[in-house]
């Protein structure tokens, strides 16, 4: 089986269905009962169940501006362009008008994603046959150029909200997946990069804690900076991953998903001192808040788990604060990492 970081297939779904709540409704909560050998089985599983959902609504349609030249009047009459028609003895009126259509961005997005899993060999024949079936219901639908995704076009209302985890989805698979093999041609590459699992494993434990653990408030808050004069021009933002809080008890968790958890030098593995300056940073600006009141912040660095034989676990006082290091292991049935994530809570916040 392949595995991204000797993650199981299946909690990759796990990991997208926290991400993206909407994934567990409807007809997609049925794919955790499914077997996947690869993530592009996966993604194309999640693809065609949520579309299917979306058909039965019937795809979104917008209005989209459209200017021809017609022998009838339709919409507002375009002076230039009929003066050009009239010059050129064509007998007919440029007009402006307003069409609902089905063919718009998002309903693009989602036929050039379906587009790519059709086309890739890594693809299942059973996941191939049913994005077939659903390809028809877009023949009036254009594709678009993956590279050109930009999901901070898209404004999602009540009308297509039901598009918004299925466009999610399409961009971890455009922008994560997507590599060009020659001018003009694209496929699906094996694995999601790096940065864009990180971003799931932050967006995933995030999720999880909010949903699960309602003993805490969970949320990726900003840390003001402690400054004395109040002069902070040009100073960085400081945005948690993480941040669990209870009255005035706080946890500051800053996740990591490397290949390597430590870094080693002269065969002596020691923690990546960006990571550690970091935390370390959050707390102590996050700590200096609460002035004389009575309170605790901690912080800790929550790696993905490797295969490597030498993985931090350690728990360390500094300045008054606690800071522990620890690896989650996502290569094990996801009760059991529901259970790591659940023991950090209870072990900072009691049961």
């Amino acid at each position: 089986m392949t595995r991204d970081k000797s993650i199981f297939i299946k909690n990759i779904y796990y990991m997208l269905s926290y991400a993206f709540t909407s994934l567990e409704q409807g007809s997609c909560e049925n794919v955790a009962a499914e077997e996947f050998e690869n993530l592009h089985d996966l993604f194309a599983a999640i693809l065609t169940k949520g579309i299917g959902r979306l058909l039965k609504q019937g795809l979104y349609r917008e209005y989209l501006s459209r200017r021809e030249d017609t022998a009838v009047m339709r919409g507002k009459i375009d002076i230039a362009g009929t003066i050009r028609n009239s010059l050129a003895r064509k007998r007919a009126l440029t007009c402006e008008y307003d069409e609902l259509s089905e063919n718009n961005q998002l309903n693009q997005i989602l036929k050039t994603t379906m587009d790519l899993l059709l086309r890739s060999t890594s693809v299942s024949t059973r996941y191939k046959t049913d994005l077939k079936k659903e390809m028809l219901f877009f023949s009036n639908v254009d594709t678009i150029d993956p590279t050109s995704f930009n999901r901070s076009s898209i404004c999602f209302q009540r009308n297509n909200n039901a598009y918004r985890m299925l466009i999610g989805l399409c961009q971890l698979v455009l922008e994560g997946m997507l590599m060009t093999t020659s001018p003009g041609e694209y496929k699906l590459a094996e694995f999601i990069d790096r940065q864009r699992m990180e971003r799931l494993y932050e967006r995933f434990i995030l999720e999880y804690y909010a949903k699960e653990c309602p003993q805490v408030k969970a949320n990726a808050s900003r840390i003001p900076w402690s400054l004395d004069d109040g002069a902070g021009t040009m100073l960085p933002v400081m945005q948690s991953d993480i941040t669990l809080s209870q009255g005035n008890k706080v946890l500051i968790i800053d996740a990591k998903y490397y290949a390597h958890t430590t870094q080693e030098k002269y065969d002596v593995h020691t923690l990546h001192s960006n990571n550690l300056y970091q935390i370390f940073t959050y707390v102590k600006n996050k700590d200096s808040e609460f002035g004389d009141e009575p309170h605790t912040v901690s912080g800790m660095l929550l790696y993905a788990r490797t295969e490597e034989a030498v993985l931090p676990d350690n728990v360390y006082q500094m300045s008054g604060n606690k800071i522990s290091v620890r690896t989650l292991d996502l290569n094990r049935d996801f009760s059991e990492i529901a259970a790591q994530l659940n023991a950090i809570a209870d072990e900072h916040f009691g049961q």
